[in-house]
Protein backbone atom coordinates (compact mmCIF):
# COMPACT_ATOMS: atom_id res chain seq x y z
CA UNK A 1 0.00 0.00 0.00
CA UNK A 2 2.69 2.20 0.65
CA UNK A 3 4.32 1.50 -2.25
CA UNK A 4 0.96 2.56 -4.30
CA UNK A 5 1.08 5.94 -2.67
CA UNK A 6 4.56 6.47 -3.53
CA UNK A 7 4.01 5.78 -6.99
CA UNK A 8 0.56 8.21 -7.11
CA UNK A 9 2.41 10.80 -5.33
CA UNK A 10 5.49 11.28 -7.42
CA UNK A 11 3.97 10.87 -11.45
CA UNK A 12 3.59 14.14 -12.64
CA UNK A 13 0.70 16.57 -12.50
CA UNK A 14 -1.76 16.57 -15.13
CA UNK A 15 -3.27 19.78 -16.67
CA UNK A 16 -6.58 19.33 -15.23
CA UNK A 17 -5.04 18.83 -12.14
CA UNK A 18 -2.61 22.12 -12.33
CA UNK A 19 -6.03 23.84 -13.08
CA UNK A 20 -7.87 22.85 -10.52
CA UNK A 21 -5.13 23.70 -7.64
CA UNK A 22 -4.68 26.59 -8.89
CA UNK A 23 -8.45 28.22 -8.99
CA UNK A 24 -8.87 25.88 -5.74
CA UNK A 25 -11.46 23.64 -7.09
CA UNK A 26 -12.10 21.05 -3.96
CA UNK A 27 -14.43 17.96 -3.89
CA UNK A 28 -16.71 20.01 -1.13
CA UNK A 29 -17.49 22.08 -4.50
CA UNK A 30 -17.85 19.23 -6.46
CA UNK A 31 -20.74 17.95 -3.27
CA UNK A 32 -21.89 21.59 -3.67
CA UNK A 33 -23.06 21.78 -7.23
CA UNK A 34 -24.32 18.42 -7.35
CA UNK A 35 -26.74 18.59 -4.94
CA UNK A 36 -27.44 22.21 -6.12
CA UNK A 37 -28.19 20.71 -9.70
CA UNK A 38 -31.67 19.72 -8.92
CA UNK A 39 -32.82 23.99 -7.98
CA UNK A 40 -30.93 25.22 -11.28
CA UNK A 41 -31.84 22.74 -13.19
CA UNK A 42 -34.71 24.34 -14.38
CA UNK A 43 -33.59 27.32 -15.38
CA UNK A 44 -31.01 25.58 -18.10
CA UNK A 45 -32.88 26.36 -21.19
CA UNK A 46 -33.75 30.06 -20.17
CA UNK A 47 -30.53 30.81 -19.72
CA UNK A 48 -29.74 29.20 -23.04
CA UNK A 49 -32.17 30.95 -24.57
CA UNK A 50 -31.43 34.48 -22.85
CA UNK A 51 -27.43 33.51 -24.20
CA UNK A 52 -28.49 33.38 -27.48
CA UNK A 53 -30.61 36.73 -27.30
CA UNK A 54 -27.89 38.76 -26.35
CA UNK A 55 -25.27 37.22 -29.16
CA UNK A 56 -27.91 38.10 -31.74
CA UNK A 57 -27.39 41.44 -31.16
CA UNK A 58 -23.70 41.85 -31.76
CA UNK A 59 -22.59 41.51 -35.30
CA UNK A 60 -19.27 39.91 -35.19
CA UNK A 61 -20.25 37.42 -32.95
CA UNK A 62 -23.63 36.45 -34.78
CA UNK A 63 -21.35 36.28 -37.83
CA UNK A 64 -19.50 32.94 -37.33
CA UNK A 65 -23.41 30.97 -36.98
CA UNK A 66 -23.99 29.67 -40.43
CA UNK A 67 -28.33 29.95 -39.91
CA UNK A 68 -31.05 29.58 -37.31
CA UNK A 69 -30.60 25.35 -37.24
CA UNK A 70 -26.76 25.76 -36.34
CA UNK A 71 -28.06 28.37 -33.55
CA UNK A 72 -30.79 25.63 -32.75
CA UNK A 73 -27.66 22.98 -32.03
CA UNK A 74 -26.09 25.62 -30.30
CA UNK A 75 -28.67 26.43 -27.70
CA UNK A 76 -29.50 22.23 -27.10
CA UNK A 77 -25.36 22.01 -26.38
CA UNK A 78 -25.45 25.04 -23.57
CA UNK A 79 -28.49 23.06 -21.87
CA UNK A 80 -26.02 19.83 -22.02
CA UNK A 81 -23.24 22.17 -21.19
CA UNK A 82 -24.60 22.97 -18.02
CA UNK A 83 -26.17 19.54 -16.65
CA UNK A 84 -22.61 18.10 -17.10
CA UNK A 85 -21.34 20.89 -14.99
CA UNK A 86 -23.52 20.42 -12.37
CA UNK A 87 -22.81 16.65 -13.01
CA UNK A 88 -20.68 16.27 -9.72
CA UNK A 89 -18.15 14.21 -12.07
CA UNK A 90 -14.86 16.39 -12.31
CA UNK A 91 -12.26 13.91 -14.14
CA UNK A 92 -10.10 13.51 -16.72
CA UNK A 93 -12.82 12.67 -19.07
CA UNK A 94 -14.89 16.40 -17.63
CA UNK A 95 -11.25 17.78 -19.21
CA UNK A 96 -11.27 16.23 -22.35
CA UNK A 97 -14.81 17.02 -22.83
CA UNK A 98 -14.50 21.03 -22.06
CA UNK A 99 -11.57 20.96 -23.99
CA UNK A 100 -13.39 19.47 -27.29
CA UNK A 101 -15.95 22.64 -26.57
CA UNK A 102 -13.08 25.06 -26.91
CA UNK A 103 -11.88 23.48 -29.78
CA UNK A 104 -15.32 24.24 -31.66
CA UNK A 105 -14.82 27.73 -30.56
CA UNK A 106 -11.49 27.96 -32.30
CA UNK A 107 -12.95 26.25 -35.20
CA UNK A 108 -15.89 28.48 -36.09
CA UNK A 109 -13.64 31.46 -35.93
CA UNK A 110 -15.28 32.75 -32.26
CA UNK A 111 -13.18 35.70 -30.80
CA UNK A 112 -12.00 34.56 -27.93
CA UNK A 113 -12.91 37.74 -26.18
CA UNK A 114 -16.62 36.34 -26.25
CA UNK A 115 -15.94 33.56 -24.17
CA UNK A 116 -15.13 36.32 -21.27
CA UNK A 117 -18.24 37.61 -21.84
CA UNK A 118 -20.34 35.00 -22.19
CA UNK A 119 -19.32 33.28 -19.61
CA UNK A 120 -19.78 36.04 -17.51
CA UNK A 121 -23.87 35.92 -18.54
CA UNK A 122 -24.13 32.53 -17.70
CA UNK A 123 -22.23 33.14 -14.35
CA UNK A 124 -24.36 36.43 -13.73
CA UNK A 125 -27.76 34.01 -14.34
CA UNK A 126 -26.41 31.01 -11.99
CA UNK A 127 -24.86 33.17 -9.20
CA UNK A 128 -28.96 34.84 -8.73
CA UNK A 129 -30.23 31.57 -8.75
CA UNK A 130 -28.10 30.16 -5.90
CA UNK A 131 -28.58 33.53 -3.93
CA UNK A 132 -32.23 33.00 -3.27
CA UNK A 133 -31.86 29.26 -2.87
CA UNK A 134 -31.21 29.68 1.06
CA UNK A 135 -29.57 26.50 1.54
CA UNK A 136 -25.92 26.91 1.57
CA UNK A 137 -26.21 30.00 -0.53
CA UNK A 138 -23.00 31.52 -0.76
CA UNK A 139 -20.69 28.40 -0.48
CA UNK A 140 -22.84 27.30 -3.60
CA UNK A 141 -22.21 30.62 -5.34
CA UNK A 142 -18.27 30.42 -4.54
CA UNK A 143 -18.25 26.56 -5.81
CA UNK A 144 -20.14 28.34 -9.33
CA UNK A 145 -17.10 31.01 -9.58
CA UNK A 146 -14.76 28.71 -9.37
CA UNK A 147 -16.00 25.68 -11.62
CA UNK A 148 -16.89 28.59 -14.73
CA UNK A 149 -13.70 29.71 -14.05
CA UNK A 150 -12.11 25.98 -14.38
CA UNK A 151 -14.29 25.64 -17.17
CA UNK A 152 -12.96 29.15 -18.93
CA UNK A 153 -8.97 28.71 -18.15
CA UNK A 154 -9.57 24.88 -20.20
CA UNK A 155 -11.65 26.35 -23.13
CA UNK A 156 -8.81 29.40 -23.28
CA UNK A 157 -6.32 25.92 -23.26
CA UNK A 158 -7.65 25.42 -26.87
CA UNK A 159 -7.36 29.32 -28.36
CA UNK A 160 -3.62 28.85 -26.98
CA UNK A 161 -2.72 25.53 -28.69
CA UNK A 162 -4.44 27.16 -32.43
CA UNK A 163 -2.28 30.44 -31.58
CA UNK A 164 0.83 28.27 -31.33
CA UNK A 165 0.06 26.26 -34.43
CA UNK A 166 -0.58 29.39 -36.63
CA UNK A 167 2.74 30.96 -35.21
CA UNK A 168 4.51 27.58 -35.89
CA UNK A 169 2.79 27.70 -39.70
CA UNK A 170 3.94 31.05 -40.29
CA UNK A 171 7.95 30.02 -38.81
CA UNK A 172 7.70 27.34 -41.60
CA UNK A 173 6.61 29.92 -44.36
CA UNK A 174 9.30 32.18 -43.28
CA UNK A 175 12.42 29.24 -42.88
CA UNK A 176 11.14 28.79 -46.87
CA UNK A 177 11.67 32.05 -47.72
CA UNK A 178 15.13 33.72 -48.82
CA UNK A 179 15.11 37.42 -47.19
CA UNK A 180 15.58 39.26 -50.58
CA UNK A 181 12.57 37.36 -51.51
CA UNK A 182 10.63 38.45 -48.52
CA UNK A 183 11.58 42.16 -49.16
CA UNK A 184 10.39 41.70 -52.20
CA UNK A 185 7.01 40.10 -51.38
CA UNK A 186 6.18 43.21 -48.71
CA UNK A 187 7.03 45.87 -51.26
CA UNK A 188 4.70 44.48 -53.42
CA UNK A 189 1.83 43.49 -50.79
CA UNK A 190 2.18 47.44 -49.96
CA UNK A 191 2.36 49.20 -53.28
CA UNK A 192 0.69 46.93 -55.28
CA UNK A 193 -1.92 44.64 -53.44
CA UNK A 194 -2.80 45.88 -50.06
CA UNK A 195 -4.43 48.57 -51.18
CA UNK A 196 -6.38 47.10 -54.28
CA UNK A 197 -10.53 47.30 -53.83
CA UNK A 198 -10.02 43.62 -55.75
CA UNK A 199 -9.25 40.52 -54.53
CA UNK A 200 -5.88 39.15 -55.80
CA UNK A 201 -4.51 35.28 -55.24
CA UNK A 202 -1.15 34.75 -56.50
CA UNK A 203 -1.28 31.12 -57.61
CA UNK A 204 1.99 28.54 -58.64
CA UNK A 205 1.98 26.47 -60.99
CA UNK A 206 -0.07 23.77 -58.83
CA UNK A 207 -3.15 26.24 -58.57
CA UNK A 208 -1.94 26.36 -54.48
CA UNK A 209 -2.45 29.75 -52.83
CA UNK A 210 1.06 32.03 -52.16
CA UNK A 211 -0.24 35.47 -52.20
CA UNK A 212 -3.15 36.55 -50.43
CA UNK A 213 -4.43 40.34 -50.30
CA UNK A 214 -6.19 42.13 -47.79
CA UNK A 215 -9.49 42.48 -50.05
CA UNK A 216 -9.16 38.71 -50.47
CA UNK A 217 -8.94 38.04 -46.58
CA UNK A 218 -12.14 40.99 -46.15
CA UNK A 219 -14.43 38.92 -48.29
CA UNK A 220 -13.44 35.25 -47.58
CA UNK A 221 -12.96 35.98 -43.74
CA UNK A 222 -9.80 33.54 -44.44
CA UNK A 223 -6.09 35.09 -42.93
CA UNK A 224 -3.65 34.76 -45.25
CA UNK A 225 -1.45 32.00 -42.99
CA UNK A 226 -4.50 29.79 -42.70
CA UNK A 227 -4.95 29.26 -46.59
CA UNK A 228 -1.29 29.99 -47.94
CA UNK A 229 -0.37 26.66 -49.70
CA UNK A 230 -3.44 25.80 -49.96
CA UNK A 231 -5.52 24.58 -52.99
CA UNK A 232 -7.15 27.70 -54.55
CA UNK A 233 -10.43 25.98 -55.74
CA UNK A 234 -10.83 24.09 -52.74
CA UNK A 235 -10.35 26.42 -49.95
CA UNK A 236 -12.45 28.48 -51.59
CA UNK A 237 -15.38 26.05 -52.56
CA UNK A 238 -15.25 26.56 -56.63
CA UNK A 239 -17.59 23.83 -57.71
CA UNK A 240 -18.92 23.62 -61.04
CA UNK A 241 -21.86 26.32 -60.57
CA UNK A 242 -21.55 28.65 -63.16
CA UNK A 243 -18.12 29.19 -64.69
CA UNK A 244 -16.56 26.86 -61.96
CA UNK A 245 -15.70 23.87 -64.66
CA UNK A 246 -14.10 26.58 -67.09
CA UNK A 247 -12.02 28.69 -64.59
CA UNK A 248 -10.33 25.10 -63.23
CA UNK A 249 -9.83 24.32 -67.06
CA UNK A 250 -7.91 27.32 -67.38
CA UNK A 251 -5.79 26.81 -64.65
CA UNK A 252 -4.82 23.92 -65.61
CA UNK A 253 -3.98 25.53 -69.13
CA UNK A 254 -1.90 27.75 -67.62
CA UNK A 255 0.05 24.73 -65.76
CA UNK A 256 0.61 22.84 -68.95
CA UNK A 257 2.36 25.72 -70.13
CA UNK A 258 4.43 26.58 -67.37
CA UNK A 259 5.45 23.35 -67.16
CA UNK A 260 6.27 23.36 -70.91
CA UNK A 261 8.06 26.58 -70.50
CA UNK A 262 10.18 25.66 -67.96
CA UNK A 263 11.33 22.26 -68.89
CA UNK A 264 12.37 23.73 -72.45
CA UNK A 265 14.20 26.67 -70.35
CA UNK A 266 12.30 29.73 -72.40
CA UNK A 267 11.03 32.67 -71.36
CA UNK A 268 7.09 32.84 -71.73
CA UNK A 269 5.21 36.14 -73.59
CA UNK A 270 1.86 35.67 -72.63
CA UNK A 271 -0.71 38.53 -72.21
CA UNK A 272 -4.42 36.75 -72.49
CA UNK A 273 -6.00 37.87 -69.13
CA UNK A 274 -8.94 36.17 -70.59
CA UNK A 275 -12.88 36.81 -70.60
CA UNK A 276 -14.23 37.37 -66.80
CA UNK A 277 -15.37 33.97 -65.17
CA UNK A 278 -18.51 34.35 -62.67
CA UNK A 279 -17.93 31.27 -60.04
CA UNK A 280 -19.81 31.30 -56.07
CA UNK A 281 -17.02 31.43 -53.32
CA UNK A 282 -17.60 29.36 -50.25
CA UNK A 283 -16.39 31.87 -47.60
CA UNK A 284 -15.41 30.86 -43.83
CA UNK A 285 -18.98 31.74 -42.13
CA UNK A 286 -20.29 28.95 -44.74
CA UNK A 287 -22.08 31.19 -46.59
CA UNK A 288 -21.62 31.75 -50.33
CA UNK A 289 -20.63 35.36 -52.49
CA UNK A 290 -20.24 35.79 -56.15
CA UNK A 291 -17.48 36.84 -57.65
CA UNK A 292 -16.11 37.63 -61.12
CA UNK A 293 -12.36 36.67 -62.22
CA UNK A 294 -9.96 37.10 -64.52
CA UNK A 295 -7.13 34.66 -64.90
CA UNK A 296 -3.52 36.14 -65.55
CA UNK A 297 -0.44 34.05 -66.54
CA UNK A 298 2.51 36.40 -65.37
CA UNK A 299 5.70 34.54 -64.13
CA UNK A 300 8.07 36.57 -62.82
CA UNK A 301 11.56 35.32 -62.50
CA UNK A 302 12.57 33.71 -58.92
CA UNK A 303 9.14 33.85 -57.91
CA UNK A 304 6.55 30.69 -57.19
CA UNK A 305 3.74 32.89 -58.51
CA UNK A 306 2.61 32.11 -62.02
CA UNK A 307 -0.99 32.58 -62.12
CA UNK A 308 -2.75 35.56 -60.48
CA UNK A 309 -6.40 35.60 -60.01
CA UNK A 310 -8.42 39.11 -60.26
CA UNK A 311 -11.96 39.07 -58.50
CA UNK A 312 -14.33 41.75 -58.11
CA UNK A 313 -17.39 41.02 -55.32
CA UNK A 314 -20.94 41.82 -57.32
CA UNK A 315 -23.11 39.70 -54.95
CA UNK A 316 -24.90 42.97 -53.50
CA UNK A 317 -24.57 44.14 -57.30
CA UNK A 318 -26.26 40.97 -58.44
CA UNK A 319 -29.28 41.07 -55.50
CA UNK A 320 -29.74 45.00 -56.39
CA UNK A 321 -29.68 44.42 -60.38
CA UNK A 322 -32.67 42.46 -59.51
CA UNK A 323 -34.53 43.96 -57.25
CA UNK A 324 -34.11 47.29 -59.92
CA UNK A 325 -35.65 45.19 -62.57
CA UNK A 326 -38.35 43.97 -60.22
CA UNK A 327 -39.26 47.35 -59.28
CA UNK A 328 -39.09 48.64 -63.11
CA UNK A 329 -41.52 45.91 -64.02
CA UNK A 330 -44.05 46.64 -61.32
CA UNK A 331 -43.89 50.66 -61.80
CA UNK A 332 -44.65 49.50 -65.84
CA UNK A 333 -47.59 47.52 -64.78
CA UNK A 334 -48.91 49.93 -62.18
CA UNK A 335 -48.60 52.85 -64.33
CA UNK A 336 -50.73 50.43 -67.02
CA UNK A 337 -53.38 49.22 -64.10
CA UNK A 338 -53.97 52.89 -63.10
CA UNK A 339 -54.78 53.64 -66.70
CA UNK A 340 -56.94 51.07 -67.42
CA UNK A 341 -59.18 51.48 -63.81
CA UNK A 342 -61.09 54.15 -64.73
CA UNK A 343 -61.93 53.29 -68.40
CA UNK A 344 -63.17 49.47 -66.63
CA UNK A 345 -64.90 50.09 -63.38
CA UNK A 346 -67.33 52.05 -65.04
CA UNK A 347 -68.07 50.07 -67.23
CA UNK A 348 -68.47 47.39 -64.48
CA UNK A 349 -70.34 49.31 -62.21
CA UNK A 350 -73.01 50.04 -64.71
CA UNK A 351 -72.95 46.01 -65.84
CA UNK A 352 -73.23 44.81 -62.21
CA UNK A 353 -76.32 47.04 -61.50
CA UNK A 354 -78.51 46.41 -64.76
CA UNK A 355 -77.27 42.46 -63.52
CA UNK A 356 -78.84 42.83 -60.44
CA UNK A 357 -81.88 44.00 -61.74
CA UNK A 358 -82.33 41.90 -64.63
CA UNK A 359 -81.55 38.87 -61.67
CA UNK A 360 -84.52 40.45 -59.52
CA UNK A 361 -87.17 40.68 -62.28
CA UNK A 362 -86.64 37.13 -63.89
CA UNK A 363 -87.11 35.74 -59.94
CA UNK A 364 -90.68 37.62 -60.18
CA UNK A 365 -91.25 36.66 -62.88
CA UNK A 366 -91.06 33.23 -62.29
CA UNK A 367 -88.22 32.49 -64.81
CA UNK A 368 -86.65 28.92 -64.98
CA UNK A 369 -83.97 28.14 -62.54
CA UNK A 370 -80.64 27.63 -65.27
CA UNK A 371 -81.64 30.92 -66.82
CA UNK A 372 -81.55 32.55 -63.42
CA UNK A 373 -78.10 30.30 -62.42
CA UNK A 374 -76.76 31.96 -65.92
CA UNK A 375 -77.29 35.64 -64.27
CA UNK A 376 -76.13 34.57 -61.20
CA UNK A 377 -72.35 33.15 -62.59
CA UNK A 378 -72.75 36.59 -64.53
CA UNK A 379 -72.45 38.68 -61.80
CA UNK A 380 -70.13 36.51 -59.73
CA UNK A 381 -67.85 37.28 -62.67
CA UNK A 382 -68.61 41.06 -62.84
CA UNK A 383 -67.84 41.24 -59.26
CA UNK A 384 -64.56 39.04 -59.82
CA UNK A 385 -63.41 41.33 -62.34
CA UNK A 386 -64.24 44.55 -59.69
CA UNK A 387 -62.43 43.03 -57.18
CA UNK A 388 -59.58 42.77 -59.55
CA UNK A 389 -59.32 46.03 -60.83
CA UNK A 390 -59.13 47.20 -56.83
CA UNK A 391 -55.98 45.56 -56.55
CA UNK A 392 -54.76 47.10 -59.87
CA UNK A 393 -55.51 50.65 -57.94
CA UNK A 394 -53.96 49.40 -54.69
CA UNK A 395 -51.04 47.89 -56.85
CA UNK A 396 -50.67 50.98 -58.71
CA UNK A 397 -51.09 53.67 -55.62
CA UNK A 398 -49.65 52.14 -52.71
CA UNK A 399 -50.21 54.39 -49.68
CA UNK A 400 -46.97 56.11 -47.85
CA UNK A 401 -45.86 53.74 -45.07
CA UNK A 402 -47.12 54.52 -41.73
CA UNK A 403 -43.89 53.51 -39.72
CA UNK A 404 -44.15 52.93 -35.66
CA UNK A 405 -42.49 50.45 -33.20
CA UNK A 406 -44.32 47.21 -33.57
CA UNK A 407 -43.19 43.96 -31.26
CA UNK A 408 -43.08 40.91 -33.64
CA UNK A 409 -44.59 38.77 -31.24
CA UNK A 410 -47.67 40.27 -31.12
CA UNK A 411 -47.87 40.93 -34.64
CA UNK A 412 -47.25 37.18 -35.06
CA UNK A 413 -49.93 36.37 -32.65
CA UNK A 414 -52.66 38.49 -34.32
CA UNK A 415 -51.84 36.77 -37.72
CA UNK A 416 -52.34 33.43 -36.04
CA UNK A 417 -55.80 33.87 -34.58
CA UNK A 418 -57.19 35.32 -38.25
CA UNK A 419 -55.53 32.46 -40.11
CA UNK A 420 -56.54 29.69 -37.86
CA UNK A 421 -59.88 28.98 -38.50
CA UNK A 422 -59.11 28.10 -42.34
CA UNK A 423 -56.34 26.39 -41.29
CA UNK A 424 -58.68 24.57 -39.19
CA UNK A 425 -60.66 23.79 -41.68
CA UNK A 426 -58.58 22.45 -43.89
CA UNK A 427 -57.25 20.12 -40.96
CA UNK A 428 -53.79 22.42 -41.26
CA UNK A 429 -51.65 22.37 -38.33
CA UNK A 430 -50.68 25.95 -37.24
CA UNK A 431 -47.45 26.50 -35.21
CA UNK A 432 -45.15 29.58 -33.77
CA UNK A 433 -41.65 29.09 -34.02
CA UNK A 434 -40.84 32.71 -31.90
CA UNK A 435 -37.96 33.35 -29.72
CA UNK A 436 -39.39 34.17 -25.77
CA UNK A 437 -36.62 37.52 -26.20
CA UNK A 438 -39.20 40.77 -27.15
CA UNK A 439 -38.17 41.98 -31.27
CA UNK A 440 -38.98 45.60 -31.00
CA UNK A 441 -39.05 46.44 -35.23
CA UNK A 442 -39.87 50.07 -37.09
CA UNK A 443 -42.34 49.20 -39.55
CA UNK A 444 -46.19 49.44 -41.24
CA UNK A 445 -48.09 47.20 -38.44
CA UNK A 446 -50.69 47.17 -40.89
CA UNK A 447 -49.22 46.17 -44.52
CA UNK A 448 -46.75 43.95 -42.62
CA UNK A 449 -50.02 42.07 -41.04
CA UNK A 450 -51.32 42.15 -44.77
CA UNK A 451 -48.06 40.18 -45.93
CA UNK A 452 -47.94 37.79 -43.17
CA UNK A 453 -51.65 36.98 -44.11
CA UNK A 454 -51.16 37.01 -47.78
CA UNK A 455 -48.57 33.80 -47.23
CA UNK A 456 -49.89 31.99 -44.77
CA UNK A 457 -53.31 31.56 -46.49
CA UNK A 458 -51.22 30.88 -49.69
CA UNK A 459 -49.70 28.25 -47.89
CA UNK A 460 -53.09 27.20 -46.57
CA UNK A 461 -54.55 26.88 -50.33
CA UNK A 462 -51.44 25.02 -51.50
CA UNK A 463 -51.85 22.27 -49.36
CA UNK A 464 -54.61 21.37 -51.32
CA UNK A 465 -58.14 20.43 -51.51
CA UNK A 466 -57.83 17.34 -49.28
CA UNK A 467 -56.12 19.68 -46.44
CA UNK A 468 -53.90 18.31 -43.78
CA UNK A 469 -50.00 19.27 -43.34
CA UNK A 470 -48.27 21.96 -41.22
CA UNK A 471 -48.16 25.75 -41.35
CA UNK A 472 -45.04 27.51 -39.33
CA UNK A 473 -44.98 30.95 -38.68
CA UNK A 474 -41.15 31.97 -37.35
CA UNK A 475 -39.25 34.97 -36.37
CA UNK A 476 -35.78 35.18 -35.73
CA UNK A 477 -33.51 38.51 -34.41
CA UNK A 478 -30.05 39.30 -35.97
CA UNK A 479 -27.94 42.31 -35.13
CA UNK A 480 -29.34 44.67 -37.73
CA UNK A 481 -32.47 42.67 -39.58
CA UNK A 482 -35.37 40.43 -38.50
CA UNK A 483 -36.45 37.51 -40.65
CA UNK A 484 -39.44 36.65 -40.81
CA UNK A 485 -40.39 32.79 -42.47
CA UNK A 486 -43.64 31.10 -43.62
CA UNK A 487 -42.85 27.24 -43.78
CA UNK A 488 -45.06 24.78 -44.80
CA UNK A 489 -45.19 20.87 -46.28
CA UNK A 490 -47.02 21.14 -49.29
CA UNK A 491 -46.68 20.33 -52.96
CA UNK A 492 -44.08 23.21 -53.33
CA UNK A 493 -43.59 25.54 -56.23
CA UNK A 494 -42.54 24.95 -59.87
CA UNK A 495 -38.70 25.12 -60.05
CA UNK A 496 -38.30 28.91 -61.49
CA UNK A 497 -41.94 30.06 -61.18
CA UNK A 498 -41.82 33.92 -61.33
CA UNK A 499 -43.99 34.10 -58.39
CA UNK A 500 -43.50 37.55 -57.52
CA UNK A 501 -44.63 38.80 -61.04
CA UNK A 502 -47.62 40.73 -61.54
CA UNK A 503 -50.22 38.50 -63.01
CA UNK A 504 -48.31 35.00 -62.23
CA UNK A 505 -50.88 32.74 -59.94
CA UNK A 506 -50.70 28.88 -59.69
CA UNK A 507 -53.75 29.22 -58.20
CA UNK A 508 -57.32 28.41 -60.79
CA UNK A 509 -59.15 31.75 -59.39
CA UNK A 510 -56.05 33.98 -58.17
CA UNK A 511 -55.15 37.03 -59.55
CA UNK A 512 -51.64 37.08 -59.39
CA UNK A 513 -51.04 40.17 -57.67
CA UNK A 514 -51.21 39.02 -54.26
CA UNK A 515 -47.63 38.13 -54.40
CA UNK A 516 -46.59 41.42 -56.09
CA UNK A 517 -47.93 43.54 -53.56
CA UNK A 518 -46.22 42.12 -50.72
CA UNK A 519 -43.09 41.95 -52.98
CA UNK A 520 -43.37 45.84 -52.72
CA UNK A 521 -44.29 46.04 -49.25
CA UNK A 522 -41.21 44.22 -48.02
CA UNK A 523 -38.83 46.24 -50.46
CA UNK A 524 -40.69 50.24 -49.59
CA UNK A 525 -39.41 48.68 -45.74
CA UNK A 526 -35.78 48.69 -47.08
CA UNK A 527 -36.51 44.81 -47.00
CA UNK A 528 -35.62 41.61 -49.16
CA UNK A 529 -38.17 38.38 -49.81
CA UNK A 530 -36.91 34.75 -50.79
CA UNK A 531 -38.78 32.09 -51.61
CA UNK A 532 -37.41 28.54 -51.56
CA UNK A 533 -39.43 25.41 -52.88
CA UNK A 534 -39.01 21.73 -53.31
CA UNK A 535 -41.91 18.78 -52.46
CA UNK A 536 -42.68 18.88 -49.44
CA UNK A 537 -41.44 22.24 -48.13
CA UNK A 538 -41.54 25.97 -48.93
CA UNK A 539 -40.44 28.30 -46.94
CA UNK A 540 -40.65 32.27 -48.01
CA UNK A 541 -38.13 34.08 -46.20
CA UNK A 542 -38.13 37.88 -45.11
CA UNK A 543 -35.70 40.25 -43.93
CA UNK A 544 -36.19 43.46 -42.88
CA UNK A 545 -33.97 46.06 -41.12
CA UNK A 546 -34.96 46.71 -37.62
CA UNK A 547 -34.62 51.01 -37.67
CA UNK A 548 -37.05 50.80 -40.01
CA UNK A 549 -36.91 52.36 -43.70
CA UNK A 550 -34.90 55.00 -45.29
CA UNK A 551 -36.93 57.31 -46.27
CA UNK A 552 -37.87 57.68 -50.07
CA UNK A 553 -39.59 59.50 -52.32
CA UNK A 554 -43.46 59.01 -53.67
CA UNK A 555 -43.36 57.46 -56.92
CA UNK A 556 -44.84 59.53 -59.64
CA UNK A 557 -47.38 56.83 -60.03
CA UNK A 558 -48.81 56.99 -56.80
CA UNK A 559 -50.42 60.34 -58.21
CA UNK A 560 -52.70 58.92 -60.78
CA UNK A 561 -56.27 58.61 -60.23
CA UNK A 562 -58.59 56.62 -61.99
CA UNK A 563 -61.17 58.75 -63.70
CA UNK A 564 -64.63 58.96 -62.16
Amino acid sequence: MLAIEATVKDRPETRFEELRRYVGFSDTDAALLRGFRPVAAPHFERIADEFYAQIRQHVEAHAVFTGEAQIARLQRSLVRWQERAFGGAYDEAYFEDTTKIGRVHVKVGLPQRYMFTAMALVRVSLVKIAEAHAEGGPRVVSAICRLLDLELAIMLESYREDFIARIQHVERMEKEELGHSLARTEHRYVHAVELARVLIVGLDAEGRIRLFNREAERTTGYDRDEVHGTSFVETLGIDDAGDGPRLRDQLERFAALHRAACAASLPIDYDDPGTPLETSVHIKSGRARDVRWRLAYAPVANDEVAVFALGVDFTDEKTLLGQSKRQDKLAAIGTMAAGLAHEIRNPLNGAHLHITYLERALKRAGAHTELIETIGIVSDEIRRLSSLVTEFLDFARPKPLVVKPLIVQSLFERASQLVAAPAANKGVSLSLDLPLTEIELHADRAKLEQVLLNLANNAIEALGPEGGGHLILRARRQPRTVTIEVEDNGPGIPPSSPVFDAFYSTKQTGTGLGLSISHRIVTDHGGTIHVESNPGRTLFRIALPIAGPLPVPVPAIASVEPGP
